[in-house]
Formats: C-alpha cells, sequence, structure tokens
C-alpha cells in the first residue's frame, strides 16, 4: 500500500519549496492522484515523491523544463 501526502509533506520529502511543487502541477510535470471533495485538499503518493526526485536530478543537468517534461512523457 502506498502513502499519500499532502502537498506541504510532499515539498518537504522531496527538498523543494511548495510555490516549486505548486508550479510543477501547474506546468503538468507531476499530477495529485486524488482531490478531496470536502476540503478541496490534492493528494499525492510515493510515485510523484519518485518522480520530483527525477526532475530534480535533470535540473541539476541544467535540463529545461520542457525538455524534462517531454523526457519524462516518453518513459510512461
Amino acid at each position: 500500500m502506498e502513502k499519500v501526502y499532502l502537498l506541504k509533506d510532499l515539498a518537504q520529502l522531496s527538498g523543494l519549496s511548495i510555490d516549486t511543487v505548486k508550479y510543477y502541477l501547474k506546468v503538468g510535470l507531476i499530477k495529485e492522484v486524488e482531490r478531496s471533495p470536502g476540503t478541496n485538499y490534492r493528494y499525492f503518493d510515493d510515485s510523484t515523491v519518485k518522480r520530483l526526485s527525477q526532475i530534480r536530478e535533470m535540473r541539476k543537468g541544467s535540463i529545461s523544463l520542457n525538455k524534462i517534461k517531454e523526457t519524462l512523457a516518453a518513459k510512461r
């Protein structure tokens, strides 16, 4: 069973700021796995943590976000 994380937990686990995680959501690099109808909270799982780790590694290599998005889409 995979763990479920809130946005703030995801940011903390990934070492990224909440604003960066929100931006990655906005541009489609990551997606929420679920949203609470009552609170509208976004939920993420371990696959999102792994994806953020991949994004961080690619960014260290100065790869653009567009290229990262293309690369990750091709891996699916």
